[in-house]
């Protein structure tokens, strides 16, 4: 089913603005374990609250206690200084590595945080938590290292609070500290496995994404960080969230390594009805690819955080859908029952494929979502927006249940966030997509006919990858709105891939939609592949 939006509102505006700042957010993503957690003696030393126990269950009530009280935007008057940041002058705030909290020598993480001010205008609060006592992090100037002309006006202050934080975690070598994760911006935040470079993020929650109504952009107000016992490669991260519409408790059990595995559980309880609720939501860029490379004068073969989005049926089944970057806000909605996930994967780990040393596409991580518990009935959405520019985050995907949330309910959801190469296994029975190849219909040396498309399709791996030439197995496909003209299937002798051709002819000007998947000897053989074609 697809729906089509003739443009995108401010709030999918402001929507892509926030991703742009993860992405431009100021980073050190390597450190030298050798860092200490000692501030100046001219920083000022406020007398800190005394703690207050906490737990994930405490924290629970108090969210549920707080649905029942009208909303209040975190918004505070600023100092003048950070209230008149802008871009270019937020970017010369650097966090200083040597105040680093958790900086013990025995220590894996380190704790770092971001400034307030430019988008990021309502203070967060962080709390670490030690034996089931959470104690209030401040953070001053002396925090952060000023490279403009605020070094001198900013003073000696107290921060009312930060825009957030960064977990820092020797992913690549034992004795660096790389950038592992990140929370900044209402609930977004971003992770990496080994040898990944940032790219999608994800959100706690998001509320009416790609209606035609105002978004609504759930925050973290307050962290409560669980600090681990010397050594542990673990780390515990609980959030409280508000918005006009829910408030919520989130507990993110993380885990570095070759993929980052984060195990979410998020307890929500609703102020309203909420018309369109996205669990679990993935945000990412794909601006070309060999699908719509035509489209761009560019001297990159691909540029894309990922290329296609992946889901994992209750029956076993695979669907893969490259993703587009259509003329118009698209809107395609796959219905399920409790699927074993979903995810938008980066498949394509090839550098000669991007040719880009600066932006590394090659190294973006995918990301996938494993439902804990059966989630039962709904939709996996998928938003595809039209851009021009590589640092806007025009993809989206979440879990739609399909009982909508009224006023008074509650809601828990639990799942495992993973974040790395999660690069298709080429022993799995069934063969994945390797390529999605388009160019103009027909026959080469005849005269392009634009109510015609090629499609070619590269699948590998699986029991197809062991067959031999002459085995005889066929392409299974459907269309609506339009018609297959020809359908090859053959093997490539020069890789081993099985390649289908299918020559298209849309009816008008309507999205032409294709379902396709190899089968033979009386099963299915490869996942199956997807495709929207727009005008």
């Amino acid at each position: 089913m697809t729906d089509i939006l003739p443009s995108y509102s401010p709030a999918r505006r402001r929507f892509l603005t926030l991703s742009l700042a993860l992405l431009t957010s100021t980073a050190i993503t390597q450190t030298a374990f050798a860092q200490s957690a000692t501030a100046p003696a001219s920083q000022p030393q406020p007398t800190p609250p005394a703690p207050k126990p906490f737990s994930f269950d405490i924290l629970t009530n108090d969210m549920r206690q707080k649905a029942k009280t009208p909303f209040q935007s975190g918004e505070i008057q600023l100092p003048k200084f950070i209230a008149e940041l802008d871009y270019d002058s937020y970017q010369k705030i650097q966090f200083r590595p040597d105040h680093a909290r958790w900086a013990e020598p025995n220590s894996l993480f380190r704790l770092h945080a971001f400034h307030l001010g430019w988008l990021f205008k309502e203070p967060v609060q962080l709390y670490e938590v030690t034996n089931g006592m959470a104690q209030h992090l401040d953070f001053t100037t002396a925090d952060f290292k000023y490279y403009n002309e605020l070094d001198n006006a900013k003073g000696d202050l107290v921060l009312p609070g930060i825009a957030g934080f960064r977990l820092n975690f020797p992913i690549n070598r034992a004795d660096i500290l790389d950038e592992l994760a990140a929370f900044l911006g209402s609930s977004y935040f971003r992770a990496l496995g080994r040898n990944n470079v940032y790219g999608q993020s994800a959100r706690g929650l998001s509320i009416d994404t790609g209606l035609d109504d105002a978004e609504e952009f759930p925050r973290f107000s307050d962290f409560y960080l669980e600090k681990q016992p010397d050594g542990s490669r673990k780390v515990v991260v609980n959030a409280a969230l508000d918005s006009q519409s829910v408030t919520g408790a989130y507990r993110f059990e993380i885990f570095p390594g070759d993929t980052c595995v984060m195990n979410v559980t998020a307890r929500l309880f609703f102020r309203k009805d909420v018309r369109q609720l996205g669990i679990a939501p993935l945000t990412s860029m794909f601006l070309f690819a060999e699908n719509n490379r035509i489209s761009f004068d560019d001297y990159r073969p691909q540029v894309h955080d990922s290329n296609g989005l992946v889901i994992e049926r209750a029956d076993g089944n695979v669907l893969w859908r490259p993703l587009n970057n259509p003329p118009v806000l698209s809107n395609t909605y796959f219905d399920e029952m409790s699927p074993r996930g979903f995810g938008l994967m980066q498949r394509d780990r090839s550098f000669e494929n991007y040719q880009d040393d600066s932006a590394h596409y090659d190294r973006r991580p995918s990301a996938r979502v494993e439902p804990i518990g059966d989630w039962g009935k709904g939709t996996v959405r998928l938003l595809e927006l039209p851009s021009q520019f590589e640092f806007n985050d025009n993809i989206v995907a979440f879990w739609q249940p399909q009982t909508p949330a009224k006023a008074g309910d509650e809601r828990e959801f639990s799942y495992k966030l993973t974040w790395g190469d999660l690069d298709p296994n080429p022993a799995a029975d069934l063969a994945y997509v390797a390529e999605t190849r388009t160019g103009h219909g027909g026959v080469a040396t005849m005269k392009a006919d634009p109510m015609m498309r090629k499609f070619v399709v590269d699948f590998a791996g699986g029991t197809l990858g062991n067959l031999p030439d002459a085995t005889q197995i066929q392409a299974v496909t459907t269309i609506s709105g339009g018609a297959i003209v020809t359908s090859t299937l053959s093997r490539i002798a020069e890789n081993g891939l099985w390649r289908m051709v299918l020559d298209v002819k849309r009816d008008g000007d309507k999205p032409v939609e294709l379902n396709a998947h190899l089968a033979g000897f009386g099963q299915r053989l490869s996942e199956t592949w997807l495709y929207q074609w727009r005008a």
